[in-house]
């Protein structure tokens, strides 16, 4: 029973953390797309709000649901698609902690101030590297997604 509860854990923290990383981005780019200050100014407000309830609640239960399964399996977390997992998932959360994060600051100060200057070419130059990143940061997820159901040898 308590394999099936990790296993949960985990599948849940997946869920969240791709789901939410995924609806993130279309949305935020079709806010983009829109142009409107407030909705723009809006769409970061929760872009900030999904990632701390979201994606970091997601990272927590993937890590802590993926580790409990491998103790209570006696998984070698050092070899194999179970290292390259981890490998990977790092990368992702290294790219985020180091490029989207910075840029989703500096991001939601400038909605905060559209109200005066309006939407400058600043913030979409922003927004445009916020969704490169955040497209980058993707692959290492969707690989280990792909790692974790296929567990090659």
């Amino acid at each position: 029973m308590s394999y099936e509860i990790a296993r949960f854990f985990h599948i849940t923290g997946v869920v969240m953390l791709m789901g939410n990383i995924t609806v993130t981005a279309i949305w935020k780019f079709f806010a983009d797309r829109d142009g409107r200050a407030e909705v723009l100014a809006f769409a970061q407000k929760l872009v900030t709000y999904t990632d701390w309830s979201m994606t970091v609640w997601g990272v927590i239960l993937t890590m802590a649901g993926g580790y409990w399964m491998a103790w209570e399996g006696g998984h070698d977390l050092f070899s194999g698609w179970l290292l390259w997992s981890q490998i990977l998932f790092v990368a992702a959360g290294l790219i985020w902690l180091g490029a989207i994060v910075p840029i989703q600051v500096r991001q939601a100060r400038a909605a905060r101030a559209f109200p005066e200057t309006g939407v400058t070419p600043a913030y979409r130059r922003l927004s445009h590297q916020w969704l490169a990143w955040g497209l980058v940061s993707t692959v290492p997820l969707v690989t280990v997604t792909w790692l974790m159901i296929a567990k090659p040898a």
